[in-house]
Parts: structure tokens; sequence; C-alpha cells
């Protein structure tokens, strides 16, 4: 562009054909002006809409994978008991999008008045009875084969104690856990390491444990299917970008992923 012209007063009017450049400079400066305006825009490989998410102990290998899978948001994870996590919340913490492993605890959030959206349901969950690699206990199930060893379960007010309560009702077994734990996540780690000889946990916690366990199918687990939902927090820091994560679990993509780590579609 030539700018010599313009640095001193011209003895006749600037020729018409220099405004072309001033044009395509304020052109292009109001194209830089609209991208930056862009909420979903990123400086190079660089996320630049902050998510908090407060979520399920066992939604984390599929959350994170989800996570993965939209660079553009840059989520900040809580992993926790589905209770643990309405407490904090409802004691100040800062989240943007909720997820818990049933309704009930969604309910609770709701009467709280800690939801600033509604919350959709976008997958299930069903339980099942892991034992160490091996076996060494010889469990064969709810039965007999469990006396005076060491069982681990959630601990009822959690919604994998609340489902294993239902279920051992419908069954009419009475169980003698050694321990009841507030994250299924801690019921799996128990009996990875051998600490345990049995525990009941998710399919999904059964999933992701890979050859580290042995999967022994309970019956009629359908008597206590968990709904799991998702909504947005009152008061989020980032209420459009913490719908973009929650748009992104309910998307086929983010369904897909859910699938593939062990949840059925509700």
């Amino acid at each position: 562009m030539t700018t010599a012209p313009l640095r001193g007063t011209p003895p006749h009017p600037a020729p018409r054909t220099s405004a072309a450049p001033l044009t395509g400079i304020v052109l292009a400066a109001l194209a830089l002006t609209s991208c930056s305006s862009d909420p979903t825009a990123a400086t190079g490989d660089n996320p630049t809409r902050p998510v908090t998410v407060f979520a399920a102990a066992s939604l984390k290998p599929a959350f994170t994978q989800i996570a993965h899978d939209h660079p553009n948001l840059k989520v900040t994870f809580t992993f926790d008991g589905s209770n643990s996590l309405v407490d904090q919340i409802s004691a100040g913490a800062k989240a943007d999008v909720l997820a818990t492993a049933d309704t009930t605890t969604m309910g609770t959030a709701h009467t709280k008045k800690l939801l600033g959206g509604p919350e959709k349901a976008f997958a299930t969950n069903v339980l099942t009875l892991i034992v160490p690699r091996g076996n060494p206990a010889a469990i064969t199930g709810l039965d007999q084969s469990l006396h005076g060893k060491k069982l681990v379960i959630c601990a009822p007010a959690v919604p994998c104690g609340k489902a294993t309560a239902t279920l051992t009702r419908h069954l009419g077994v009475t169980l003698t856990p050694v321990s009841e734990e507030n994250k299924v996540t801690d019921v799996r780690g128990k009996v990875e390491s051998g600490e345990a000889d049995a525990g009941i946990v998710y399919t999904t916690d059964a999933k992701n444990s890979g050859d580290k366990v042995h999967t022994l199918p309970i019956r009629d687990t359908d008597k206590a299917i968990n709904i799991y939902p998702i909504a947005l927090v009152a008061d989020a820091p980032h209420p459009p970008d913490g719908q973009a994560f929650i748009d992104a679990v309910l998307s086929p993509k983010g369904q897909d992923v859910l699938k593939r780590y062990g949840f059925g579609t509700p």
C-alpha cells in the first residue's frame, strides 16, 4: 500500500484509487473484530471456554473422553459420590454442570434450588458383582459363597447403595458387608487390589476394570436401574459453556461414547 501522500498536505486531492487499499484495511479490521467476539473461538490450541463439571464418580472415563472430543471446551471435573457433589454445591462450591447417578439425588438438588435449568436423562446403569482376578475366594454369586467373605458395597445414601438395597430386597437376599463406601469407584478399587473378596458395582465399573476383576452377573438387575440426569447449576459461572457440555453429552457422538463405556440409553 502507498502511504507517502498521507504524510503531508498534498497540493491536489488524493487520487480516487487510494481509497481501495484503505477500504481493504477497514474491512479486515472489522473481520478481525468479528472473529474475536465469537465465544467459540480459540487461539491456537488453547481452549477459550472454561467449564466446571461436577459428575458422579462412575462417569469419569466416559466424561473425560467426551471432553477430549470437544477441545474448544476447557473442562475441569470434580468426580465424587452424587450426594457429596450436591452437598459441595449447597455449601457454595462453584460449578456449571451437575450430573448425578440417579434421579433422587438430582431431585434433592432441585429441592435445594441448586439447578439453573431442567435436568435431562442421558444414561442408565445397572449393578453386577465383581471379584479379584482369579476369584481366590471362590465366590459364585449373591449366595452362601459370600458367607464369611469380605464383601464391599456402596453406602445406602449414595445411588449405587440405594440400587443395591432395592435389588437385594427384590431378591430376598441379606448382605453382611465388611465395608460400605461413599463412591462406587472405592468399592471397585478394594476389589481390584484384593482387599475385598467381592464387591457390588455398576456394570460400567466392571468394564473399566478390565482384566483386574472377574464379573459375576446378578439376576433381575432390571429391577434396580439407575437413570443418570444432567443439568445446569444455578448461578453457574459459565452457563453457555455449561450448556455446550450438556449438549455434547446428549449428542449422538456423546451417546456413542457412553455406550462404549457400558452405559445404557434412558
